[in-house]
């Protein structure tokens, strides 16, 4: 990858993980979870534009920042970072956006949900079951996905996405 379309991928991360933390400010509470359905759709853009560890970092900074910004709790690290890789993975593997979607919703509500467990029980000190997180995660990344698989094919119908997965990569 040249320099060039590297400091555009960096910019467009920038972006999307700005718009993951104003976003945070339209989530609800479930169950010692703070749903933010906007972090998923930005995991599944930036699995269809810019790859899966552009995503998996802008996950990151977005959890950071929500944390430093009191928009978010800790579990907003593994239920980002987990739905973002393997988001990235499947779109990259096939090249779907149902995949995309699917792996979103997989890796945040149910592996996501599960590696939220030790952080809740040891370090936050919380009491719950192994799968506590899971309902929580779904709900949040199942409202991500529908917004961004229809903002995606909406924009593939229209020629839309080539064009500017085309331009993401000059």
């Amino acid at each position: 990858m040249n320099q060039h379309a590297a400091i555009k991928k960096l910019a467009i991360a920038s972006l999307l993980t700005a718009v993951a933390v104003v976003g945070s400010l339209f989530s609800f509470p479930v169950l010692g979870s703070r749903c933010s359905p906007i972090q998923h759709m930005v995991n599944i853009l930036c699995a269809v534009f810019l790859g899966p560890w552009y995503g998996v970092c802008a996950a990151f900074a977005a959890s950071f920042l929500r944390n430093l910004l009191a928009l978010g709790t800790l579990m907003a690290f593994p239920g980002s970072m987990v739905g973002a890789l393997l988001c990235g993975l499947m779109y990259a593997k096939t090249n779907s956006l149902s995949a995309a979607c699917v792996g979103e919703v997989f890796g945040t509500g149910i592996l996501g949900g599960l590696a939220a467990w030790p952080i809740a029980t040891l370090i936050l000190g919380q009491t719950a079951a192994v799968y506590a997180y899971m309902g929580p995660f779904l709900i949040s990344t199942i409202g991500g996905s529908i917004i961004a698989g229809a903002m995606l094919f909406a924009l593939k119908r229209s020629g839309g996405l080539a064009a500017m997965q085309t331009m993401v990569k000059r």
